[in-house]
């Protein structure tokens, strides 16, 4: 339609509102000084006459027989003579035919690019509901002796391995092997890594996708993906289906506004579908990883789905310890370097944690262009991750670092004098990236399994200790407690509401924060206690902080020889260590 509408704007110009009587009628009046005569010789009827006015102006006649006009200009008596040239054809309707076959060729080009498009959309769309799980190829040269300080795990994650490398003997006995395992614990405590290891042992293919790759704004792209990914695994059985941040897709259902989110509901019905359509034994292992299990739909925790739950926990000491030589190994390290000291200080750092720790360290040796890492390294590199970059640059007046000195002296001195906290690592007055102005970092002597109510008073003590020092020594107080205080504030009260550390409360659990917001239950829920009971557990709250600074405020009233030498310490040296610190007292 394109090419005939433009082929009719050409072809129609030919209809020009100047006739051949018009040119007759200029030529006796002398108007016209020039005339062309173009013969076309093929076709008589396609000759033209081109006419050059006086006034410079062109104007074209198409007649059908040259030796008429030439008759008729030679009856006018006028000066103008014709001029008449021979030619093939008429390049003007040539031209347009050329264009008009150009313009044919764009538009078949055009349509010929928008099917190959349409073509690639579809290619595309079929792939789209393709699983996007990566089939992992080291994972064979990682097995459980990269794995460092989850004994119990991999106890637990054994028999997984000796099930896909034996599967005859438990077959044999009638054992049905867990189709899924589900690894629950906080974030860098190496659930992916293990999962890894048991695929490394068993030597089996090693599906990976994370939970958030199923879930597309089209519905039932999320469930396709589902079929597709057990679909690809049968063909590789054994294997092992690794599913990192299974939360994604695997939260309770019906929980959202309105009924929740079909397509993320659709996908895990899916999962749930596939996963009780496995064959007995079939050698397809499912492992999920979560920090959140308390979020995840009931249905895909029964068994027969995620049979088993393998919690891998933060690291005790001893576990830290032989984290830091894995991470070591391929570290040089300094003779005066300490891990099993690292390890101390590093209570309830995670396995990512203290590979970042001792990244941290090897950069901070480079930067200083040494050639292996030596214990102030690790020193720099631990305040660094815990409590921000020192900012050794920044200028504070001496106003604000005596009272940065009291203030974290009176940390410190709570530190040493309770028996259930402490010792004292390091104390500083210099500012840190994280907005502190000076930090007392401890020493714990032992990772302890549960918290106990005198160790979490004593807590409280120690962050009302900086409050207290600068109420003492100076006319006034400043706002540099106000995170001690928030921290204090929530001990204090989940000891009323969570633990049931409240002898007026009694155990009962009154606390609101642990239980999962989701918009729908967020909105139509409660506190679940009465106005009066609320009442009380504020007064609880405030009796325990009361009683927490009336027994250190003596506490530091009783050392204040050793308050005011570690002030005057700190202010002259910035930082102190712990064996600087003990020998004040």
């Amino acid at each position: 339609m394109i090419v005939g509408m433009y082929a009719f704007s050409i072809f129609s110009t030919k209809d020009s509102d100047y006739k051949y009587n018009d040119f007759i009628t200029d030529l006796k009046a002398g108007n016209v000084s020039e005339v062309t005569i173009r013969q076309n010789n093929e076709v008589p009827s396609g000759s033209i006459v081109v006419v050059l006015s006086k006034d410079k102006s062109r104007k074209v006649v198409y007649v059908t027989d040259v030796n008429k006009v030439i008759s008729d200009i030679d009856e006018i008596d006028t000066d103008v003579k014709p001029t008449v040239t021979d030619v093939a054809g008429d390049n003007s309707l040539m031209i347009s035919i050329i264009q008009v076959l150009l313009m044919a060729g764009v538009v078949i080009v055009i349509i010929m690019v928008m099917n190959g498009s349409a073509n690639a959309g579809n290619a595309k769309m079929a792939n789209f509901g393709k699983s996007r799980a990566r089939l992992v190829l080291d994972v064979k040269n990682i097995n459980f002796s990269n794995v460092a300080g989850l004994i119990e795990e991999k106890e637990e994650l054994e028999e997984i391995v000796d099930f896909l490398r034996n599967p005859k003997k438990y077959i044999d006995l009638g054992a049905r092997i867990p189709k899924g395992v589900l690894l629950e614990g906080p974030p860098g405590t190496g659930k992916t890594l293990l999962a890894k290891a048991v695929a490394g042992e068993a030597k089996v293919p090693f599906f990976t996708i994370s939970g958030s790759d199923f879930v597309e704004m089209f519905v039932g792209v999320g469930a396709s993906r589902v079929r597709d990914l057990f679909a690809e695994a049968k063909k590789n059985a054994p294997c092992i289906i690794f599913i990192d941040e299974i939360d994604a897709v695997a939260r309770r259902r019906g929980t959202g506004m309105g009924g929740g989110h079909d397509e993320r509901e659709q996908t895990l019905n899916q999962m749930l579908v596939e996963m009780d359509g496995f064959g007995v034994n079939e050698g397809i292992i499912v492992m999920a990883a979560t920090n959140r299990v308390d979020i995840l739909d009931p249905a895909i925790l029964r068994p027969g789905r995620f049979d088993r739950k393998v919690l891998v926990g933060r690291p005790d000491v001893v576990g830290r310890k032989g984290i830091l030589e894995v991470h070591a190994k391929n570290k040089p390290l300094g003779e005066d370097v300490d891990l099993k000291k690292i390890a101390q200080i590093t209570s309830g750092f995670t396995g990512a944690d203290l590979e970042n720790l001792l990244n941290e360290a090897a950069i901070i040796a480079a930067k200083s262009d040494r050639a292996f890492i030596i214990q102030e390294d690790i020193d720099k590199a631990l305040i660094k991750v815990g409590v921000g970059k020192e900012k050794k640059s920044k200028i504070i007046s001496d106003k604000e670092k005596r009272i940065t000195a009291y203030h974290e002296a009176g940390h410190a001195i709570l530190f040493h004098v309770l028996p259930d906290v402490g010792p004292v690592h390091t104390v500083s007055v210099i500012p840190t990236g994280a907005g502190a102005a000076g930090y007392t970092m401890p020493l714990p002597e032992k990772d302890e399994m549960f918290d106990t109510k005198g160790h979490m008073i004593q807590e409280i003590m120690v962050s009302l200790g900086g409050r207290i020092a600068e109420e003492i020594i100076l006319d006034d107080i400043t706002t540099g407690a106000s995170q001690d205080i928030k921290q204090a504030t929530a001990m204090a009260k989940a000891m009323v509401t969570k633990y049931g550390f409240s002898d007026r409360l009694g155990l009962i659990n009154y606390d609101n924060d642990s239980e999962e917001v989701f918009i729908g239950r967020d909105l139509a829920q409660s506190k679940g206690y009465a106005e009066h009971t609320a009442s009380v557990i504020d007064e609880e709250v405030k009796n325990i902080i009361d009683t927490c600074y009336k027994d250190a405020k003596k506490i530091i009233e009783d050392h204040m020889e050793q308050l005011q030498k570690c002030a005057q310490m700190l202010i002259e040296k910035e930082k102190i260590n712990q064996q600087e610190f003990e020998s004040i007292f």
